[in-house]
């Protein structure tokens, strides 16, 4: 691999990282930090790591976004009141 590869890789691993953390919206900090985890195992895979790269893809972006996304779907935003939903 070419340094300028992995480098682009690592930049880009630290903008998903400070999106992961920065952003306002739980959907987007949930996809930004399973793009996070697919960047890991991809840098994991050119450091001759296959077992370890393996492991991060089914772990992070499989099974903790997965819970995630299911975490999410059962919170509810501000504002939102259910002896309202009646009315609408």
């Amino acid at each position: 691999m070419s340094i300028t590869f992995f480098a682009f890789l690592a930049a880009f691993l630290i903008v998903t990282a400070l999106t992961a953390s920065e952003a306002r919206d739980m959907l987007s900090a949930v996809i930004a930090l399973s793009v996070f985890g697919i960047l890991m195992a991809i840098i994991f895979v050119i450091l001759q790591a296959p077992d370890v790269a393996l492991t991060q893809a089914i772990i992070n972006s499989g099974l903790v976004t997965s819970l995630f996304l299911v975490a999410y779907s059962q919170t509810r935003k501000r504002g939102d009141d259910p002896d309202r939903e009646n009315d609408r």
